[in-house]
């Protein structure tokens, strides 16, 4: 299952978009609850089957199984949810308790996934290249007006709509970037900009969201709480900030070229020597190298390598997208062997 997929690029790679040589994505999320059950952490199994069904029909009703596939988590093994968690279309939290009563519909452009039963009934993910959270919140809001015309999710006048967790009750809505922060790591400004962002009610995550760790100066960020605040207004304020990070990232790398524009320039270039030549490549390492490409080419330092095909292979290097894209599973050392291999044909421009 997903072998297609792998060999094919996620929308959101493209490189396009307002903001793209930093911000690699921009993601809507909205959580819902069906009032007839009860939150997925209180049920069994047997009830959290029963939603899969009933939220696979509801979906068929509102037309929404018309452009993508519905994929019980049952038929999905420990591969493919790890290679959906790389593609940023499932949560590592989808991949508890081995995924036992979940779901998840896929749109086939990518944009669009619906998770059931993660931490609440729906999870329902807009993701877009670029700073383009005003595209993927329409996107967004129309297929929860189709769904919210098929199902009674859980409401309330005063606090909106009700989910697991408190601090998604309101809106349901978090939105979130993807960005590249190579400049604001190397001048060690970094610490000082997440500390900035966190005082404005934003948080800081890895590169796979809550839990996880940045990898290749790459920052998820995004709004901390729902309630009080109109989606236009979260979406409005995560959009004012990033382009406040970007000019900041922009200041930074005017700065590092001042200082010490040959030592840049060797890393960019050494960077690319390796990954071009190299015969062994862990996952750690080949993030770090591209992010210095990404960095070379925000810098303009050099124009062959397209920031699209960087932003691919972020993506199909890591370990179980491998494994999808030459259909076999491999052990640490032939994924590290295979993955250099990978790197190489790309690059040979």
């Amino acid at each position: 299952m997903f072998e297609e997929m792998a060999k094919k690029p996620a929308a959101w790679l493209t490189g396009e978009g307002p903001g793209s040589e930093t911000v690699l994505s921009s993601r809507i999320r909205l959580a819902r609850n069906i009032s007839e059950f009860k939150f997925p952490p209180s049920v069994d199994t047997d009830t959290r089957d029963e939603i899969v069904e009933f939220v696979q029909t509801s979906f068929e009703a509102a037309s929404i199984l018309d452009n993508g596939g519905f994929f019980k988590s049952n038929d999905i093994n420990s591969l493919d949810r790890n290679f959906l968690v790389e593609r940023h279309l499932i949560s590592p939290e989808f991949m508890k308790d081995g995924g036992i009563g979940r779901g998840v519909f896929i749109d086939n452009s990518e944009q669009l996934s619906i998770m059931v039963n993660e931490e609440d009934h729906i999870r329902l993910q807009v993701i877009s290249s670029g700073l383009s959270m005003d595209k993927c919140w329409e996107m967004a809001r129309n297929v929860d007006s189709k769904l919210s015309h098929k199902m009674d999710f859980a409401y309330d006048d005063k606090f909106g709509h009700l989910t697991s967790c408190p601090t998604n009750v309101g809106t349901g809505l978090r939105a979130s970037i993807l960005i590249h922060l190579p400049g604001l790591v190397l001048t060690r400004e970094i610490e000082q900009v997440i500390n900035k962002i966190s005082k404005v009610g934003l948080v800081v995550r890895g590169f796979y969201g809550e839990g996880t760790d940045v990898l290749g100066n790459l920052f998820q960020i995004s709004n901390q709480t729902t309630l009080g605040r109109s989606e236009e207004e979260i979406i409005d304020s995560l959009a004012k900030v990033t382009e406040q990070i970007i000019e900041w990232e922009t200041n930074a790398q005017e700065k590092m070229m001042e200082d010490a524009a040959d030592q840049i320039e060797d890393k960019v270039w050494r960077s690319y020597g390796i990954l071009k030549y190299a015969r062994v490549l862990n996952s750690g390492e080949v993030m770090n190298l591209l992010s210095a490409l990404r960095l070379g080419i925000s810098l303009k330092l050099m124009d062959k390598i397209k920031l699209k095909d960087i932003n691919e292979l972020l993506i199909i290097t890591q370990p179980a997208h491998l494994q999808k894209y030459y259909d076999k599973e491999m052990d640490n050392d032939e994924r590290d062997m295979v993955r250099a291999e990978l790197v190489r044909e790309r690059l040979n421009v």
